[in-house]
Formats: C-alpha cells, structure tokens, sequence
C-alpha cells in the first residue's frame, strides 16, 4: 500500500533511510560516518519536513513502512524533483520503489509538473539501472559534493511526466 506519510511515521522512516544507507553505501563512505548516523536526528528531520507540509509517500507491507519516496517542486523552475527514494534493504527487489517511483511521479503530474529530475551518485549502479528501467534518462547535469569526507559525483537522471 502507497499513502502519504504523517509525523508519527518519522521514526520508521529514519529506521529506513539509515540503514539503506548504511548497505548501500558500505564501500563508498567511511564505515565511521555510516556506523555513525544518528536515528534521532534522522527522525527529527522527518518529523519537521513532514510538520512542515512536505509529501513524503510511504510504501508498507504487513502494516510496516518498507521504503518511501520525497517528491518536490525542484530548484529548476517548472520542474519536479525526486528528493530521495530508499528502501529498506530487507525488502529490495520487492517493487516497492517502482510502485513508489511510479506515486511520486503521479504526484508531480497531479501537481502540474511535465517534467522531473532526480540526482544519484555517478557510482550507484543499481540506482542507476532502476531509473533506467523505469523510463528516466540521464541528463547532462553533474555536481560535485563532499559527504563523509568524500568527494563524490551525482548526476542528474530526467524525464517527461
């Protein structure tokens, strides 16, 4: 089941995007800055952009919060952005991305957006095979970022609504 998220879900959400991170990143961050993701602070940043009016879409299986999606207007006038999709790495290859993914693209449409981009880093292969299979191209737009005392590069994925 798909359905928007309320504050009282932050904790899960934290729980969710923590420990994606924490798998999916192994490798490419320090295992000191992933081992040292705070929960709490996680669950307060949920809790206030949920407060606050932001759509965070949630995907549940058995009654639990498996992964969500954070669609946005983007910096880019006129178009939509994926904020941030993950979920939890018990419940990968499950389609609950693609049914999120899928949401969240519903949403910007619903909003009036034709368009959407997203960013992921240039390394993330899996991420970057799933939006591919799910119809998003990449575009030309790169930034360079510093996380964890790493230099990485995100590239910018795109597609019409």
């Amino acid at each position: 089941m798909i359905r928007a998220a309320v504050t009282q879900d932050a904790d899960r959400l934290a729980e969710v995007h923590v420990s994606s991170w924490q798998r999916t990143y192994r490798g490419t961050f320090p295992d000191g800055f992933l081992d040292s993701l705070d929960l709490d602070r996680r669950e307060r940043f949920f809790r206030e952009r949920i407060g606050s009016g932001d759509v965070v879409l949630v995907a549940e299986s058995a009654g639990e919060i498996v992964a969500f999606c954070w669609p946005a207007p983007a910096s880019q006038e006129g178009c939509g952005e994926i904020l941030s999709i993950y979920a939890h790495p018990d419940h990968w290859g499950q389609g609950h991305g693609r049914a999120l993914l899928e949401a969240a693209e519903q949403h910007l449409r619903d909003t009036g957006y034709e368009r959407a981009l997203l960013w992921v880093l240039d390394s993330n292969d899996r991420a970057r095979e799933f939006y591919e299979r799910q119809g998003w191209s990449l575009g030309s737009g790169m930034k360079l970022e510093e996380i964890g005392g790493v230099q990485i590069t995100e590239v910018c994925y795109e597609k019409e609504l």
